[in-house]
């Protein structure tokens, strides 16, 4: 005995010694590292599961859209609008280590246009191409000189013989439909039927995913839109930008956390007070989920690169799970024998308690099976959370509370009497009956369940935020990220003649307004192939000699000089232009996102889709279909499947998991084993009924749930049978304590805006009150095991 007490003593030492290095961890982490959550949502998307190229391009669209913060300033007149938006650029301009903005001027577009003017004889437009094959040399004699005279012809892009046919200028036009947007008085501006907007452009210098940073931008940019409207009052501002919406699930998350974390506190310290009288048990529990939390952050810290916000949120919930050992621990210590000290005691609740901590784990740890990086931190976080809190049930809480008595309240008296009133199932005609109308019940609401795996439900921003996207949308004739064409080759020039073929393709959708346009690298730099042969049809149809060059000289009366110096000037702008040189440029800043270079097995680029018609998806799922390199990426699509198939194989995990809990458990309590496990299948399966009638549609975070609910109700199924006396309620007061706090931390998760999080939240809470309600009915006695 006494070498019992001296190892407990020792083990008791070294988890101070431990504990202390985690609170030095911790101090660190929090006071000299500084660590800051990660507020990215695509953190917790599963990667791609099988094309490394695919997720690439995905994460490559994202990046180019993520550092950017779109601003409309708008109003019924473009001076008003100018105005404000002179304003609102005036105080963001004294803080240029947060933003950098392009200025518009003459230089600005002058350097825009330089490099496609050294290349301009190869760059034409599908039209032009067209009717440089079919038209006769006298329409273009004829359309030259009408350029010429005509004071209506069109823009002039430098000098009249530097592009006599108009051939460089109708591609400028072209180009310049690839947006809306055009420059104004020194701004860009954009209208529509109401209003005419100034558009301020900006690019963040600081992560747009950093707590840090959207504390500080989000207030500058109220204080801008306050100068706008002070400038004039009645002028629209609309915001777009990844910034937004990250501060917005920052803000969210971090108050969800708050909600659930000091919500589920302040119910623990109130529960244990009405059932003890005492701070001390309030001290000891509290003390077990605070080890078990620094724990869980230390070894987090150590294991993933950043811990993002939702894990914390999740983590929060933990609270109502860790605190089930010590409260299982003190009951016993309320009812046991003043003579049994607490060492003793221990001893004889280990082979539970190990068990309980077991099937909690395994619970969490399906979590880990799914191919969500946030999940598995989640996974992680809590069963770490859990061992650290069990650890310090078992090797302080003994020596902690020592032989002494606990007292219990008169509350606990009167709920540990309830147990003798409760149904017991028996093999009888009644058990029957309500096994029958449960079967007939469970039936029919399952039986309702629809399920949706919109990707979606991760995310739920506030109404104006999407009112402000999809405005913004339709004024600059957006293309959406998540909806693409990928496509491959083993080169740079493959890769532009595999556009080419696939814009012919989409050409036909644009003439049936089923897309408005698209955004393709080739559209500013044509393969090679398509530029020699360009070239060569200018050549052959235009500056041949007694074609329509020479034909422009003798109705203008110039000579054989001028024809030789005009065409010596054309073809020397006819050299290709490549795919590198236009990188280079300024002006390639808006499309670079559209090009991957150097990727694996080649190179790679994005064609992007402006004025989707949803209408048009299948035909643009079948578009690429004898097109070698080229692939329809719908990324919403794509991950919902994910997360309705990982659906399905988790619901064969849960059952798997059932088979593994009972195994463990089969070889202490042989016959009962069934006891243990039998409550917390009921309540599942009555949870879902329940769902089911309340019109819930299915989602892979209810299943997840399921096999959480697994790892809490075999604790309680555990707890019942270790006293199987019905007489004794010490089991029956650790089932409704630990209960009753895991209801309130999963119920205030369930009142999360995040969906997901509200669907794992009321699916735990239905099932943890299911469980508690049935688990009194499978206590064995000697005459019913």
């Amino acid at each position: 005995m006494k070498l019992a007490k001296l190892q407990g003593k020792r083990l008791a030492l070294l988890w101070v010694l431990i504990v202390s290095v985690l609170l030095g961890h911790n101090a660190y982490l929090w006071l000299v590292k500084r660590i800051v959550p990660d507020t990215d949502i695509l953190a917790l998307l599963p990667v791609q599961e099988r094309d490394p190229v695919l997720q690439q391009s995905f994460i490559h669209m994202v990046d180019a859209a993520q550092q950017r913060l779109v601003v409309l300033v708008g109003a019924a007149d473009w001076n008003d609008a100018r105005k404000a938006a002179d304003a609102y650029s005036a105080v963001l301009a004294a803080r240029p280590e947060l933003f950098a903005a392009t200025p518009v001027d003459e230089k600005t577009q002058a350097d825009w246009l330089s490099l496609f003017q050294r290349h301009r004889l190869t760059l034409l437009t599908a039209p032009q191409e067209a009717k440089l094959r079919s038209a006769a040399a006298s329409e273009w004699l004829q359309s030259a000189l009408a350029t010429l005279y005509s004071p209506f012809g069109g823009p002039k892009l430098g000098a009249w013989q530097d592009d006599p046919f108009g051939l460089f200028s109708g591609w400028v036009q072209e180009r310049a439909q690839e947006t809306p947007v055009r420059p104004r008085d020194g701004h860009l501006f954009v209208s529509n039927a109401t209003s005419q907007y100034v558009l301020l452009p900006l690019t963040l210098k600081v992560p747009a995913l950093s707590m840090t940073a959207q504390e500080t931008v989000l207030p500058l940019l109220a204080q801008a839109g306050a100068a706008a409207r002070k400038a004039y009052p009645q002028a629209e501002l609309i915001q777009a930008g990844v910034i937004l919406h990250a501060a917005n699930a920052s803000a969210q998350a971090s108050g969800e956390v708050s909600t659930i974390g000091i919500g589920s506190l302040l119910g623990i310290i109130l529960l244990m007070w009405f059932a003890f009288h005492s701070f001390k048990p309030i001290a000891l529990i509290l003390l077990s989920i605070g080890i078990g939390c620094l724990g869980s952050l230390s070894v987090c810290a150590l294991l993933f690169d950043r811990i993002h916000l939702m894990t914390l949120v999740f983590g929060a919930s933990l609270i109502g799970v860790a605190q089930d050992y010590g409260l299982y621990f003190l009951c016993n210590r309320l009812s046991a024998d003043e003579g049994l000290d607490s060492p003793t005691l221990l001893k004889r609740l280990l082979p539970g308690l190990a068990l309980t901590l077991l099937a909690a784990v395994i619970g969490y740890m399906g979590l880990a099976l799914t191919p969500f990086p946030g999940l598995r931190q989640m996974a992680v976080f809590s069963a770490l959370g859990l061992v650290f809190a069990w650890l310090t049930v078992v090797f302080w809480f003994p020596l902690l509370i020592g032989s002494r008595t606990l007292r219990s309240g008169a509350l606990l008296r009167h709920y540990g009497a309830l147990l003798l009133r409760w149904p017991l199932l028996r093999m009888n005609r009644n058990t029957l009956i309500a096994g029958l109308l449960f079967a007939v019940a469970a039936v029919a609401g399952i039986s309702r369940l629809g399920a949706n795996d919109d990707i979606r439900l991760l995310q739920n921003p506030p109404r104006h935020l999407i009112d402000d996207q999809i405005k913004l949308s339709k004024l600059l004739d957006a293309p959406t990220p998540v909806q693409f064409f990928l496509v491959r080759g083993a080169s740079a020039e493959v890769v532009l003649q595999r556009e080419e073929a696939l814009k012919r393709r989409l050409d036909p959708l644009i003439a049936e307004h089923r897309i408005s346009g698209y955004q393709a690298m080739s559209n500013w730099v044509p393969s090679a192939r398509t530029q020699d042969e360009r070239l060569a049809l200018i050549k052959e149809k235009l500056l041949q000699d007694g074609g329509p060059l020479a034909g422009l000289a003798e109705q203008t009366g110039e000579d054989a000089q001028w024809i030789d110096a005009t065409r010596a000037g054309l073809l020397a702008a006819g050299t290709p232009l490549t795919i590198q040189d236009f990188l280079k440029t300024p002006a390639s800043e808006p499309w670079r996102h559209l090009w991957l270079d150097r990727i694996e097995g080649g190179y790679a680029s994005i064609v992007a889709l402006r004025g989707l018609d949803s209408k048009a998806v299948p035909r643009l799922q079948q578009m690429p279909a004898g097109l070698e390199g080229v692939q329809w990426v719908d990324k919403v699509a794509e991950i919902s499947s994910v997360l309705g198939r990982y659906r399905q194989y988790m619901g064969w995990v849960v059952l798997g998991a059932y088979a593994v809990v009972f195994g463990l458990l089969f070889a202490r309590y042989r016959a009962r084993t069934w006891r243990v496990l039998a409550p917390t299948a009921l309540a599942s399966i009555a949870t879902l009924a329940l769902l089911g009638f309340a019109g819930q549609h299915l989602q892979l975070f209810h299943v997840l749930a399921l096999m959480l609910l697994l790892g809490v109700g075999v604790d309680y199924g555990i707890f019942m049978q270790e006293h199987p006396e019905r007489r004794n309620s010490t089991p029956w007061l650790a089932v409704g304590m630990s209960a009753a706090n895991t209801i309130l931390s999963f119920g205030l998760l369930g009142l999360s805006k995040t969906a997901a999080l509200q669907a794992f939240g009321l699916t735990m809470l239905l099932g943890t009150a299911l469980v508690w309600l049935i688990v009194p009915c499978f206590a064995s006695t000697s005459e019913s095991q």
